[in-house]
Parts: structure tokens; C-alpha cells; sequence
């Protein structure tokens, strides 16, 4: 391969007119219809918008709702699913690896996300479906394969629905511990419902708010550990001292050794869950080619400033072997969170409360994004034939209406943790949607390179792609080879637990789950579909390309390429 296929970023070339890339995607049917409904219609607000949308010629997803905005995609994308996993996973994980492993193994789950999303970013400009990953994996690797990860995809959302739900019940019992759990999961399933009743727009500015509230409480407890760590805590508090770097020294920066660096593999990945929902949004945004880059190197900020320098100030401020940090469930106890723990200890009057709050906002984030993820992916499957025809209902509003009643159907599993085995449940969930989001990534990872081989065996070049992956398909091959690496570590860990010892077959599955049920997919795909791996020669590149402005494209080709060098990298990374 030449080296110029191997760069990534954006390319200066103007493309042969007769290379150009054929029609495809313009408003669609859906943009159509919607601007023909009235105002109660279109927002899913009277009885009228529940009826099947008719999108005459074109495709299901061809007919959703198209309401998002560049300023939804970029929030989505550094913001978006940032939840229960950062915010509480982490002291479990500090726990089990001290800071050390907590800020390497997320730095290296954050370079393979960087990877991935720019490999996804590059796949969603030129082919723009709902439930993308899927229909990719189909496309350009194994229409068996697909199959399995579409399913995936639907079960990973489907049983992280009634978790966060139940997560959202016992933060709110951080303030009050006498209400029936069952009062809260009621509460924030109906405002879960009342949400997607607004559809796209309901999900889009749901999340916009609620990362733009996540961001600044990150930066507010950036700022206040900063000072922290300098001394200056409240007076007797544990911070009214230079408190520095001493905990990476006593107790360590590491803990558990092999075992414990490989453990927090995991919690890392589920923090990162949902980052790829940007790529997904795409096909429902109104100018994607314009909204999806930036949104795309918006992932650089937040893996840089929230995920791995908040994780490096909790290293600072908690030590790996507090009590409070011990014997707590790792992604639904609150007072397990070292964000609320540093308020605690630094005697910051509501800094623990106001971080709760935080935390509910975050998590209910996640919860409406599971109903949107799930529900267009499941959309893609029925269209495709891979799910029930049932599934490709979409109605006056531009909602798959039939997929998000199928989702949030699991909603009520919540309720079993009002049962004295509901953690066992609990802990049964987690297990199938811990390891989920790999295959997902891996898979984005693995379409990539498969689509940059067979583009150029076609004889097309890279400048007829619009927007690169920074990396080029070198940067897909680290993604699935980090992919691969967390998924080793991760079946180590199920056999050799963090505890010592060796795992029972409980244990292995609590740890283990999704792998059997990813390969239970994959051969119930390949005895429906008989197909098996695409040659080269077998993949389509140009059936549903988005038509492009060429024009526009170049244009912005030669003003980047007339920019001084230091300014080009800052604009190709960050603009």
C-alpha cells in the first residue's frame, strides 16, 4: 500500500470529476413529510403523530426524523456518555489497580476510542444509515457477522436500560434511604418515556443539556482538586496540607499486580460505552457532512481533559486502599464514588451532593441514550430482514416507534432489585453488557480496513473520500489490536480474579458472558444467512455513497493546505 493511502486527515487533491461519487442521500422522505405535518405532529405530541409515516419510494431509516443539529452533535460526541461508569466505576477500579492502572489502562482504551471513532467518522460521512455499525460489519466483512452485532448492539442497550435505571434509584437514596426503591425506577422510567416521546429532538437536547451539566461539573472538580492537591482544603479537613503525589507512593500506585492492571480493562470499556452513538446519530442529523467531523474531534478533548486528567486528580486525592472504595457494587453505589469522596474528605459543605446530582443527570443520560441506541439499530435490523417487519414501523413524528415500545419493555427488569436476589440480577445484566460495546468497536475497526482494502482494489483513491481517519488504516489496526488485547486480559481476569485464586464457572460467566453470546449470534446469522466472510472482490464501496459538494470540499482542501504547518495540525485535530 503507498503511502499515500496510509495518511490520514484531509486530503488537498481535487478528485477526477468522473470519480466523483454518485448520488445518494439528499433530505430524503423523511425531511419531506416532516415538513408537511403541523407543529403538534411533528414533535409526537398529538395522537395523529403515532400513524405510519408513508416514505413513499425511499428506505425506513431514509424516513426518521432529521432534527439534529451541529450543536447536538458535537455535545453527543464529548459529552454523551459520560456516566455511571466514570463517575462510580472508577473507585472500583482505583480499588483494584490503584492510579496508576486506572490512568494507563484508560489511556489506552482512550487511544484505541480516538482510533475508532475517527475510523467510524470516515465510514458515516460516505455511507450514512441508521444503526451503522451494524449494516458496516455487514457491508464490509460478514453479513453473518453483521447479523451478530446488530443483535449485539440491541442487547447491550436493551439490558443497560433497566441498569441505569436502577442506578438512578439508589443515587437518589444517597439523600433518602426510606423510600422504596421502586417509587424512584417508576419515576425515572416515566421521564425516560416522556422524552422519547419528543423523539430525535427529545433525545438531542436531552443530551445537549445534560453533557453541557456533566462538562462543567467536570471542570469545577478539576479546579477544586487542583487546589487540593496544592493544599488548600478548609482548614483540618484532609487537604489543608501539599498533598502532591503521596499517594502513589504510600499505598502505591499500583495494586493487585498483573491481575489488578487487567481488571480495570473492563470498567475503562464500559466508561467509554456510547461514544460511538455520534456516528449513529449521523443519519438522523440535518447535514451530517457538515455536523459529524467536528463532532468527531470533539473525542479528542474529552478523552484528553475529562476522562484522563479527572481520572489522574482522583489518583491524587483517594487512595486506592479507602474502606469506602471496598465491597461496594462497582457501577450503582454512590458513596463508592472517589468524585463524591473528595467533597467528603476535603469538608466541602453539598460538593458530595451536588456531585450526586451530577451523577443522576448522567446516568439518566445514559438511560434515554439506550432507548435511542437500541431502538435504531433495531430499526436497521427489520429493514435489512434480520429482525421482524414489525420493527421497520416508523411514524408521523419520525420515531421507530415499534423498536423504542421494544426497549423500553426491559425497563421493568429494574424492579427485580427490589427482590433479595435482585443484586444477583443485577451483577447477571452487567455481565452481558460489559464486554458488549468491544465487539462493537472492534468490529467499526475490522469494516474500516476491510473497506480502505477493497477501495483501492477497485481503483478508487483516498481523495475521493471526503473525511479521513486521522490515523488511516494504520490507526484501525492499533484500535482492533487494543480491541483484541482487552478482551486477552479481560478472559485472565475471569479465570484468575483479582482476588487470587482461580474463578468458579459463575465467576467466569459474571465476567465472561458476552463472548458465548456474541458467538450464539454469530451462528444463529450464518445457519439464517448461509453466508460467510466477503472477498475483496464481493464488496460493494459505491451503492448508497452520499452525494457530495465537490466544490465546497475542495475549496476547504485549498485553504487548509495554504495554512503555516503548526496551524493545519491544529485545525485538521481539533476544527
Amino acid at each position: 500500500m503507498s503511502s499515500s493511502e496510509e495518511k490520514g486527515g484531509i486530503g488537498l487533491n481535487v478528485p477526477d470529476k468522473e470519480a466523483s461519487p454518485p448520488p445518494a442521500f439528499d433530505g430524503g422522505p423523511g425531511d419531506q413529510a416532516r415538513d408537511h405535518e403541523d407543529f403538534m405532529t411533528r414533535n409526537g405530541l398529538n395522537l395523529r403523530s403515532f400513524q405510519k409515516r408513508d416514505y413513499g419510494s425511499g428506505t425506513v431509516v431514509d424516513s426518521l426524523d432529521r432534527s439534529l443539529r451541529t450543536r447536538h452533535m458535537h455535545m453527543i460526541a464529548i459529552g454523551g456518555s459520560i456516566g455511571a461508569g466514570f463517575f462510580v466505576g472508577s473507585g472500583r477500579a482505583l480499588n483494584n489497580g490503584g492510579p496508576g492502572t486506572l490512568l494507563i489502562d484508560f489511556l489506552i482504551i482512550g487511544i484505541m476510542m480516538f482510533n475508532t471513532v475517527y475510523a467510524l467518522g470516515e465510514l458515516a460521512v460516505m455511507y450514512p444509515v441508521s444503526g451503522g455499525f451494524y449494516t458496516y460489519s455487514t457491508r464490509f466483512i460478514d453479513p453473518s457477522w453483521g447479523f451478530a452485532m446488530g443483535w449485539n448492539y440491541v442487547m447491550q442497550w436493551a439490558v443497560v436500560f433497566p441498569l441505569e435505571l436502577t442506578v438512578c434509584a439508589m443515587t437518589v437514596g444517597y439523600w433518602n434511604s426510606e423510600i422504596s426503591v421502586a417509587v424512584w425506577i417508576s419515576l425515572f422510567f416515566a421521564l425516560i418515556l416522556i422524552i422519547n416521546i419528543f423523539g430525535t429532538l427529545g433525545y438531542a437536547e436531552e443530551e445537549f443539556w445534560s453533557s453541557v451539566l456533566k462538562l462543567v461539573a467536570i471542570i469545577v472538580f478539576m479546579v477544586i482538586a487542583f487546589v487540593l492537591v496544592l493544599g488548600g482544603g478548609p482548614s483540618g479537613s484532609r487537604y489543608d496540607e501539599y498533598y502532591g503525589a503521596r499517594l502513589w507512593y504510600d499505598p502505591g500506585a499500583f495494586a493487585n499486580g498483573f491481575r489488578g492492571f487487567c481488571s480495570v480493562f473492563v470498567t475503562a470499556a464500559f466508561s467509554f460505552s456510547g461514544t460511538e452513538l455520534v456516528g449513529l446519530a449521523a443519519a438522523e442529523a440535518r447535514n451530517p457532512l457538515k455536523s459529524l467531523p467536528g463532532a468527531i474531534k470533539q473525542v479528542f478533548w474529552r478523552i484528553t481533559l475529562f476522562y484522563i486528567l479527572g481520572l489522574f486528580f482522583v489518583g491524587l486525592l483517594i487512595p486506592h486502599d479507602d474502606e469506602n472504595l471496598l465491597g461496594a457494587n462497582p457501577y450503582a453505589d454512590v458513596n463508592a464514588s472517589p468524585f463524591v469522596l473528595v467533597g467528603k474528605y476535603a469538608n466541602l459543605t453539598g460538593f458530595d451532593s451536588f456531585m450526586n446530582v451530577i451523577i443522576l443527570v448522567s446516568v439518566l443520560s445514559i438511560g434515554v441514550s439506550s432507548v435511542y441506541g437500541g431502538s435504531r439499530t433495531l430499526t436497521a435490523l427489520a429493514q435489512q430482514g434480520y429482525a421482524p417487519k414489525i420493527f421497520t414501523y416508523i411514524d408521523r413524528s419520525g420515531r421507530p416507534l415499534m423498536s423504542v415500545i421494544f426497549i423500553c419493555a426491559f425497563g421493568p427488569l429494574a424492579y427485580v432489585n427490589l427482590h433479595a436476589d435482585g443484586p444477583t440480577v443485577f451483577d447477571w445484566l452487567l455481565a452481558l453488557s460489559g464486554l458488549a460495546a468491544l465487539f462493537t468497536w472492534g468490529s467499526i475497526c475490522l469494516a474500516h480496513i476491510r473497506f480502505r482494502k477493497a477501495w483501492a482494489a477497485q481503483g478508487h483513491t483516498l481523495d475521493e473520500i471526503p473525511f479521513r481517519a486521522i490515523g488511516g488504516v494504520y490507526g484501525s489496526y492499533i484500535g482492533l489490536a487494543i480491541n483484541i488485547l482487552v478482551l486477552v486480559a479481560q478472559l485472565f481476569v475471569a479465570i484468575c480474579p483479582v482476588g487470587g485464586g482461580f474463578n468458579d464457572a459463575e465467576g467466569f460467566f459474571k465476567s465472561y458472558l458476552a463472548l458465548p453470546v456474541v458467538m450464539a449470534f454469530w451462528v444463529g446469522g450464518f445457519l439464517w444467512k448461509r453466508t460467510g466472510w466477503l472477498r475483496t472482490d464481493q464488496i460493494d464501496v459505491d451503492t448508497g455513497r452520499r452525494e457530495l459538494d465537490w466544490d465546497s470540499i475542495n475549496e476547504y482542501r485549498a485553504k487548509l493546505a495554504a495554512m503555516p504547518p503548526w496551524r493545519r495540525v491544529l485545525w485538521t485535530l481539533f476544527v
